[in-house]
């Protein structure tokens, strides 16, 4: 007898023949926290280890990876938009110190293709087993009429703790202080609503081949997301009193970004000659005739993250997240605000957030 519900556009079993492509990842991430399997009304995880904490404290975030999702369906490649995802969300709950424990993921399409599912969900799981999480729940939804057929999008919520007292937040920022940046892979997953556009502008297609780039134009801007939270997981545990706090450079640039986690008592001038940024940054700007310095309200140029640490244990801790395989680097130095930081240059309000003032300096390294 055939379902009804597929004569409106959505698929059942299509649904199932997904979750048992993709189950064998989502397995792997588990680990002794994790209670039941896949296929559960709920993802359940045994929180009886939070005995341990004086004073546990739960962090959460939620995100998704905006339209960078439309270059990976046009050039249908769907592998790499699920590190995307986990690294939007969990490099968020690190800002705070803390550790992320599990993470669920939500994907709507217009028509649920099982292997297009099997590789987003792959995606999500290869990356959450890279920073030792556990994807323990998730959702498909077929949105017919809503979504066009091959169409997509992903959300996806984790869940970490810290301990009170190891909290990263502005009250622990000292004047002295050093900003360390930290390299980004690429775009990351903010601004793809401008480097679409400048594609249109260009007349390029994401499969075209341009003698900027050794791969297609759509590979390269689908680089993924480099995932952070694993390498400062360990710095962490071994400079947890020399890190004041972290900032994850997402949508609104990096000045903007700096600001929200730094106190209002205190300035930074970021040094733009201590960094190249990457390639794929230059050629877009050259593109559309922008200066690389317009684009530092919307894109990451190169600087992913940033951690704020002791003066003293700087060079010690740079060279260690440096040693665990992300490129580290002295991006500036805390100061007491200057007179003059409500002058143009300077931001020190994002997100709601009254912080400190923060200004890009000098040029960037070619």
């Amino acid at each position: 007898m055939t379902n009804p519900y597929a004569s409106s556009g959505v698929d059942t079993e299509a649904g199932d023949r997904a979750v048992e492509l993709m189950k064998a990842a989502v397995s792997a991430t588990h680990n002794s926290l994790v209670l039941g399997g896949v296929g559960g009304f709920a993802g359940m995880i045994d929180a009886k280890f939070l005995k341990d904490y004086d004073h546990p404290i739960l962090a959460t975030s939620t995100d998704g990876v905006g339209t960078k999702v439309a270059i990976a369906q046009a050039i249908d490649k769907h592998d790499t938009i699920g590190q995307d995802l986990v690294g939007m969300v969990v490099d968020d709950i690190v800002v705070v110190g803390a550790r992320s424990l599990f993470m669920t993921d939500y994907i709507a399409t217009g028509k649920l293709e099982p292997s297009r599912i099997a590789d987003i969900v792959r995606g999500i799981a290869g990356a959450c087993r890279q920073v030792d999480v556990a994807l323990v729940g998730g959702e498909t939804a077929e949105h017919p009429g809503l979504l066009a057929p091959e169409e997509y999008d992903v959300a996806g919520a984790a869940v970490g703790v810290v301990e009170k007292s190891k909290m990263l937040s502005a009250s622990r920022v000292q004047v002295g202080d050093v900003v360390l940046g930290l390299r980004a892979s690429g775009l990351h997953s903010n601004g793809f609503s401008l480097v679409r556009k400048i594609v249109a502008d260009r007349g390029l297609k994401y499969t075209d081949q341009v003698p900027e780039f050794s791969r297609s134009l759509g590979e390269e801007l689908l680089e993924p997301t480099r995932l952070y939270t694993g390498v400062l997981n360990k710095v962490l545990e071994e400079f947890d009193s020399q890190i004041s706090t972290m900032s994850h450079i997402t949508g609104g640039g990096i000045a903007a970004n700096l600001s929200r986690v730094l106190p209002e008592t205190v300035s930074l001038d970021v040094e733009r000659p201590s960094w190249r940024p990457n390639d794929v940054f230059s050629v877009l700007a050259q593109w559309a005739n922008y200066d690389l310095k317009d684009l530092e309200s919307t894109w990451n140029l190169g600087l992913g993250f940033a951690v704020v640490v002791r003066k003293d244990a700087a060079q010690q801790i740079s060279a260690r997240i440096t040693e665990l395989g992300i490129e580290a680097w002295d991006l500036g130095v805390i100061e007491s605000t200057p007179c003059d930081a409500e002058l143009p240059g300077y931001v020190s309000e994002a997100k709601g957030v009254r912080g400190g003032a923060v200004r890009l300096v000098g040029n960037y390294a070619s």
